[in-house]
């Protein structure tokens, strides 16, 4: 069994623990004598309904058939109340399935109550995290399988262990780079491989991770921004987390979104010299660092105007509406929401940049270590 093997039985067994790992914030009153079942909407009553302007407010009467759990095929009148809050309100018509709250009583064979809670989304979300797995598996093979399990991973690391130390009050920015190391260390021995390419990407994307958390806590003391900029961080306050530090969580989720795009430049350019190296075995540290600068210029290039398509979707629609009003430019980039968001593609951005010569430096010493002669001309590159 070589170490790779062991490497994936041991992130596997991760895996598992963290799946079995309880949040400590599960609410067992959330599904005491509650039912969370998948209906099918086939009537709708819209009288008590009232459109102020562009607003709809009031209780839609519904008819919602079960199509699921222990009340399979049964027919119930339900409520959907409309608040006027166009981002969390639905308006059901005949045929939306939805997610269906039943509660009853201890002996769960009376209803009390049935609610529309949401438009039914989990098939949906089922059929393409299939399909993904499907064509990633049919593509990358092995290395597929590696990459789900590194997805797989990932967000277990999020939900199971980050957002619990962060309800907890534990200090966020050295919980976001603990965790931001430990997952960017098993993706990049999942997919790399543990030997000189896999150690190349995780040095090289371990010193982007450090210095971007840097420039985030800088950036963040000048730019002043308060960590309510983020969508629910007042609910979290309204619910009772008052001792929750938001501006230390914001600032840890600026280095946590760029720790993706430095593990894709580091693998990437530590798979490319190791590809050179293969090649051509004989070449000396100093020829493979110049070879990874040379590969790091377009990588970044390229990289950073991703980041900014990746970002620019979160403040579209901000933009909008501030341009609609006829906003000065000026007042639109000193805005508490805009200047989080450049914050984002800024400081990821100046991470990459870092973090594409580092990889090129290590991995030109790790692979080019012995080799102290240049035999071969550059132009064969």
């Amino acid at each position: 069994m070589n170490k790779n093997t062991i490497f994936i039985i041991i992130v596997g067994f991760l895996i598992l623990v963290l799946a079995l790992l309880p949040t400590g914030f599960e609410n067992p009153s959330l599904i005491d004598n509650t039912f969370y079942e998948k209906g099918e909407v086939v009537e709708v009553d819209n009288s008590e309904l009232q459109t102020i302007s562009v607003v709809t407010i009031g209780n839609q009467k519904l008819k919602i058939k079960i199509l699921s759990g222990k009340f399979d095929g049964n027919v119930f009148t339900a409520e959907n109340i409309l608040n006027g809050q166009k981002n969390i309100d639905k308006l059901f018509v005949p045929g939306d399935i939805a997610l269906t709250v039943i509660k009853t009583d201890d002996a769960h064979d009376k209803v009390l109550t049935v609610k529309a809670q949401d438009y039914y989304r989990s098939g949906v979300e089922l059929a393409l995290a299939a399909i993904f797995i499907i064509a990633l598996i049919a593509f990358a093979g092995k290395t597929g399988l590696k990459a789900i399990m590194s997805f797989i991973f990932t967000a277990l690391c999020f939900w199971k262990v980050l957002l619990p130390m962060f309800l907890n009050g534990i200090s966020p920015i050295p919980v976001g780079l603990g965790v931001s190391f430990l997952t960017a260390a098993v993706v990049i021995l999942l997919v790399s491989g543990v030997g000189k390419k896999g150690l190349t990407a995780m040095c090289g994307c371990f010193s982007g991770i450090t210095f971007t958390a840097v420039v985030s806590i800088v950036s963040a003391h000048w730019f002043k921004i308060p960590g309510t900029v983020q969508d629910y961080s007042e609910a979290l306050i309204y619910g009772g987390f008052f001792d929750l530090d938001l501006s230390a969580i914001f600032i840890a989720t600026v280095f946590i979104s760029a720790s993706g795009a430095l593990m894709d430049v580091s693998t990437d350019i530590a798979a490319s010299i190791d590809e050179i190296h293969c090649r051509l075995p004989e070449l000396s540290a100093k020829e493979l660092i110049k070879s990874g600068f040379k590969i790091a210029r377009p990588v970044i290039g390229s990289t950073t105007t991703t980041l900014l398509f990746a970002y620019s979707g979160g403040f579209t629609f901000a933009f909008m509406a501030f341009m609609s009003k006829g906003m000065p430019f000026e007042c639109i980039v000193n805005s508490n929401y805009i200047s989080a968001e450049i914050l984002h593609t800024v400081v990821g951005s100046m991470g990459l940049v870092l973090t594409a010569p580092l990889t090129a430096v290590v991995g030109g010493m790790i692979y080019g270590r012995g080799n102290n002669y240049t035999s071969v001309n550059k132009n064969n590159i």
